[in-house]
């Protein structure tokens, strides 16, 4: 937590991110975010005490937002399954809306999170993603497959390699595009290519 929350704390916030955003965690420096928030090293170690807390402070409400989000995404497709809700409404809420919804307003941060992460906590962010889906996943297919769907068998290092391009796909177009109608053009194209493949593993489609 900030140890000084005075009106300046706004301003050394935007420094951090801007420091961060130009060079990366490894690459920035205190004396340099001093600089660009105007105060001294020591200023700033009374809104932080270490570079890694002020990275941390940039990217941990969109970690927390993401982890809430997909939590409550899960609770509440196994709530749906149990009262037997059609697959249409079953599979209308999907990753797509995770990124519209919680990554995409904060943008800067996931860029930050993705490219300058680099030395931190955070550094495996995407791998450690994609294990985490990886493991709801199968997990949801045996659940599937008990609630009588045709499940189609995948191992373990195929669905590592498929969520690997679907979610690396659905980054790239938040870490390339600036205007925010051209990366919602991307994620429906990518949409429109997974989604198909996705519910024929389910037993869908």
């Amino acid at each position: 937590m900030p140890r000084d929350k005075s009106v300046s704390h706004i301003k050394v916030n935007q420094a951090i991110k801007e420091e961060f955003l130009e060079k990366g965690y490894e690459a920035s420096s205190i004396r340099s975010i001093g600089s660009r928030a105007g105060m001294t090293s020591a200023g700033l170690y009374r809104h932080y005490p270490d570079k890694a807390a002020m990275f941390d402070a940039i990217v941990s409400p969109l970690v927390s937002e993401i982890e809430n989000w997909t939590k409550r995404h899960i609770r509440v497709k196994y709530e749906m399954t149990e009262k037997k809700e059609s697959d249409e409404k079953l599979f209308e809420e999907t990753i797509m809306d995770l990124i519209k919804i919680v990554i995409l307003p904060r943008k800067e941060e996931f860029r930050l999170l993705l490219n300058g992460s680099k030395g931190t906590k955070y550094e495996n962010f995407v791998h450690d993603f994609v294990i985490d889906n990886q493991k709801e996943f199968m997990r949801a297919l045996e659940y599937f497959k008990d609630q009588g769907y045709p499940v189609r068998e995948i191992s373990e290092a195929e669905l590592h390699m498929l969520l690997t391009a679907y979610l690396s796909a659905c980054f790239e177009s938040i870490l390339h595009e600036e205007d925010d109608e051209r990366i919602l053009r991307s994620l429906d194209t990518l949409e429109e290519f997974f989604m198909p493949g996705w519910l024929k593993i389910m037993g869908v489609k």
